[in-house]
């Protein structure tokens, strides 16, 4: 008697770890997929329109934006890792349920706890993989796109080898706003530069200097003087110098630091806000990207838990409707996502709310979703 009941629990045992396997196996094939689909599409419509105006507005070399937007991969992976888990996750349970292979699972015994246990699981390990990409790769990835954008801004305009050129700056209506005198550039060094700057209304600033070199804080100047003249011709101010950055009006602060908080990882962040003094909008905005360093991972969970009473279809619709649940849940997702971080930055919002909003907001629905496919229907 008690041989036959260890052996049906045996049996039992390996049954269900046959059954993990087969779930399992088919969820990562679908998961990989759609994370390959979700990051084709972010590449080829926001990162690829990104590229195209660094190129334009910029005048970034192509292989050297081509070169940032890949050091942008793995942010990329990071937000399309719960569309993927969404995605095989509803797919998968959807099949097996318009195939009736989860009905003869529960005809077997086996509830949709047990079927959905190795689901939860892998969107556990895969929210895990994300926070550790989104902790140790992103930013170092993050800081090196940014150096390499700074650097190209900075060199864009140095004809190395040539001599006694000139080169000028124009705004937005044509009009010339600076110009450059080089006598000799030679190893992305300048020598004898001279530098009209027409920017100002009502003055006219010349800088000379025997050599100056481009640096990621700006133009940097060597032994020179600079003079601010009036329209009158009038000096109204000379300075002299041993050393002088220049940054001729490019702020590298808004375009090139725009991700300082995607350059930290959560604790180097927490530090970060702790210990820098910040304009109120940019510590809640920053406030509001160290709360969603925890959110986004563990949205992967909370898609699965709203993912897989969805996918159970009820017995009178014979179509999968996996892929169309799973497009609407990420839409509106993200939509609540957007307004919420939005509202976050402009204050109106609590900086943990607006980071968490979405995920409780789904997970209020998913529970009640879960509870009823799973306890109310037999």
């Amino acid at each position: 008697m008690f041989k036959e009941f260890f052996a049906g629990i045996k049996e039992k045992y390996y049954s269900t770890k046959i059954l993990d396997r087969y779930l399992l196996k088919q969820i990562i094939e679908m998961f990989l997929m759609g994370v390959f689909v979700f990051t084709t599409i972010i590449f080829a419509s926001d990162t690829f329109i990104t590229l195209i105006k660094q190129i334009a507005k910029f005048g970034i070399p192509f292989k050297v934006a081509f070169i940032m937007i890949l050091l942008n991969l793995p942010a990329v992976i990071v937000m399309t890792i719960p569309m993927g888990v969404l995605l095989s996750t509803v797919m998968t349970l959807n099949r097996l349920s318009l195939s009736s292979e989860i009905t003869v699972m529960r005809a077997c015994g086996i509830s949709l706890n047990r079927i959905a246990k190795p689901v939860f699981c892998f969107a556990i390990v895969m929210a895990l993989f994300s926070f550790v990409i989104n902790e140790t790769v992103v930013p170092i990835m993050t800081q090196q796109s940014q150096k390499l954008a700074s650097w190209a801004l900075m060199q864009k305009n140095i004809p190395d080898g040539k001599q006694n050129f000139v080169f000028k700056e124009t705004n937005d209506n044509g009009l010339l706003k600076r110009l450059f005198y080089v006598s000799l550039c030679d190893k992305k060094t300048l020598y004898n530069v001279t530098v009209l700057d027409n920017s100002k209304d009502g003055t006219i600033q010349v800088l000379q200097a025997r050599q100056g070199k481009t640096s990621p804080q700006g133009w940097q100047f060597d032994k020179g003087a600079a003079y601010t003249i009036a329209d009158d011709g009038q000096v109204l101010n000379t300075t002299l110098f041993e050393t002088s950055t220049v940054q001729f009006g490019l702020d590298l602060s808004k375009e090139l630091n725009k991700k300082t908080a995607k350059e930290k990882n959560f604790l180097s962040l927490a530090k970060y806000l702790a210990t820098t003094n910040l304009e109120p909008m940019q510590r809640q905005s920053y406030t509001i990207e160290l709360f969603d360093k925890i959110a986004l991972p563990i949205t992967t969970i909370v898609f699965v838990l709203i993912g897989v009473p969805l996918a159970i279809t009820p017995p009178r619709v014979r179509y999968n409707r996996g892929f169309l649940f799973s497009i609407l849940i990420i839409f509106a997702y993200y939509v609540v996502r957007a307004l919420s971080i939005s509202f976050g930055t402009a204050g109106s919002m609590n900086a943990f709310l607006a980071a968490w909003l979405p995920n409780i907001i789904l997970t209020v629905w998913g529970v009640c979703l879960y509870y009823k496919k799973v306890y109310t229907i037999s």
